[in-house]
């Protein structure tokens, strides 16, 4: 499965799941925060590929998903806000994550 056979929810589980790994850590909040986005099967389905790919992977099939969804600036204010509600759900909004945040907005933006 490449970038260019995702559903919008794939998309999305895949983007908050890079960004639940930005402190190398996927807390169970984090993960129910993202099945509530998706169904489990979606949520396996995106994480197998997740796990297969590196860094550089990663960033390019969300930047081409993004564009292949014609992602506007509404879609992207929504996707920073459950971003941000990922990074909040574990009660613990550190640096790393912080760093994420601001790295993805300003490349996805």
């Amino acid at each position: 499965m490449g970038a260019t056979h995702w559903t919008k929810d794939e998309l999305v589980a895949y983007i908050l799941l890079y960004t639940a790994h930005s402190n190398l850590e996927e807390s169970n909040q984090e993960k129910n925060i993202i099945i509530s986005k998706v169904d489990m099967n979606t949520f396996q389905k995106v994480h197998d590929e997740f796990d297969a790919d590196n860094d550089y992977q990663s960033l390019q099939k969300i930047i081409k998903g993004l564009k292949e969804h014609n992602y506007s600036q509404e879609d992207l204010t929504d996707l920073f806000t459950d971003i941000k509600s990922l990074f909040l759900s574990d009660g613990n909004y550190d640096a790393i994550e912080k760093n994420m945040y601001m790295y993805l907005k300003k490349i996805l933006s």
